[in-house]
Parts: structure tokens; C-alpha cells; sequence
């Protein structure tokens, strides 16, 4: 299995804190991979600078074998890379829609294409009984469905995936992992995602990368990481959502 994504000795500081120290790993195109660890170990800095917020003060991003770091965001998600934000803010004003239309304007110009396929993901997603209501009036769970609708409308060959999972019941939580398994398997999309629900990491992932104070501490397969003595010491010791 080729690799999708390669990030290569990346580092990242800020005002003298080392947010990510040496940080390498890949993701195989078609995989699905997660990226876990304690809060501040330096997993959305990581998604940050694969996304072009941020520049890497070290190292490289490789995307379809091409370096990507220092690209802005806009080059990323023309490139082919869809991310969702951990604190979700659709446009309120907007209907749902009309909120996925906005992203499927990064493949096409035309409103009825753009159209047609906001409607589509929102079926899939099951948000189609939902499509005319203002983005405002969704609760949580419909809101993180929104907020992944909105990054698989740019048409992304890789999705990155912040945090959707925190705060849904464990029902809602199984629901989301289901959508995700459907869109890996049959439509072939390959999928990073940051989680610290354990009960997803655990049913969603091929492959973990454990981060910890900006540095990578472990990684192999779900049954290998969970029973690492330095991941059971600094993350999975601690109370954890399974």
C-alpha cells in the first residue's frame, strides 16, 4: 500500500515551547489512521501544520509525493486534503445546505453541481430531513455531522478528522464510527483523525500514532498501543472515555 500522506521530522515551537519535536509517520493511502495522546501532546499542531496554518519550523509534509509545507490552506484543500475543527462554527445564518454548498464551491463553479452534491452528502450523513433548517438550530451531534459534511463537500482525498466524536453519547459516538467505516470502505476515502474516545480509536483505526509531550512515544496497530507501558503510563492510565 502506497503512501498517501509522509510527514518527515516535523517541528513546531512556540515562543520557546516545543509543541512537536521530530514528529515522523505515515498514513497509506486508503488507511485509516489515528493520532492520540494526552491534551497538549501536539496532535492539532500536527493537523494545523499538514493543513498550512502553521509552517513547520523542521521537517517535511508530503502529499501524493509532493511537499506541501508552506502551502496556505486554501492550496491544501485544493490539493486534496478536508479537515473539520474541534470547536465546530457552521454559518448560523445559513441553512444547512447552504452550509455544505459553500464547500462544494472548492470543486466547481456551477450552484446546481454544487447543489446536487451538498444534498447527496447530507443523505449520507443523515442530515437530509434537516437540509432547509438553519445551521443555528442543530444540536451537538447534527452539528458534527454538519461540521464533516461540510470538509467531505471540498472532495477530499484525505480527511482529517479534529476531535468529531467528543461530547456524543456513546449511541451517537457508534453512529458517527459507522459513517466513518462506510465512507473508508466503499467510497475509499483515506481518514487521519485525532480522538480521545477510545471506544472509536479502538473500532475505527488500522494504525495508532501516539504522541506525548510533542514527541512520538508509540505506534502499531490498536492491540499493540493499547498494551505499551509507556502509552499505558502517560495516556491510557488516565480516565479515559472507552
Amino acid at each position: 500500500m502506497s503512501e498517501l500522506l509522509e510527514v518527515r521530522g516535523l517541528s513546531k515551537s512556540f515562543r520557546g515551547l516545543k509543541a512537536v519535536s521530530a514528529a515522523t509517520f505515515e498514513v497509506p493511502q486508503g488507511g485509516l489512521v489515528a493520532l492520540i495522546g494526552p491534551n497538549g501532546a501536539g496532535k492539532t499542531t500536527c493537523f494545523n501544520m499538514i493543513a498550512g496554518v502553521f509552517a513547520p519550523d523542521t521537517g517535511e509534509i508530503l502529499f501524493q509525493g509532493k511537499r506541501i509545507d508552506g502551502y496556505r490552506p486554501d492550496q491544501v484543500c485544493v490539493a486534496g486534503i478536508g479537515r473539520t475543527f474541534q470547536i465546530v462554527k457552521p454559518f448560523a445564518g445559513l441553512s444547512v445546505l447552504d452550509n455544505v454548498i459553500v464547500g462544494a464551491f472548492n470543486r466547481t463553479s456551477k450552484l446546481a453541481e454544487a447543489r446536487r452534491s451538498a444534498s447527496d452528502i447530507l443523505d449520507k450523513l443523515g442530515l437530509g430531513p434537516k437540509r432547509d433548517l438553519p445551521a443555528s438550530s442543530l444540536t451537538l451531534p447534527d452539528r458534527k455531522r454538519l461540521e464533516v459534511a461540510r470538509a467531505l463537500a471540498t472532495r477530499p482525498t484525505l480527511l482529517l478528522l479534529d476531535e468529531v466524536m467528543a461530547g456524543l453519547r456513546p449511541t451517537e459516538c457508534d453512529q458517527m464510527v459507522e459513517v466513518f467505516r462506510e465512507l473508508n470502505a466503499k467510497d475509499g476515502l483515506t481518514i487521519l483523525l485525532i480522538e480521545h474516545v477510545m471506544r472509536a480509536v479502538m473500532a475505527l483505526a488500522q494504525h495508532i500514532v501516539v504522541l506525548h509531550h510533542g514527541e512520538i512515544i508509540a505506534r502499531g496497530t490498536p492491540q499493540q498501543v493499547v498494551r505499551d507501558p509507556a502509552v499505558l503510563e502517560c495516556y491510557l492510565g488516565e480516565e479515559t472515555e472507552v
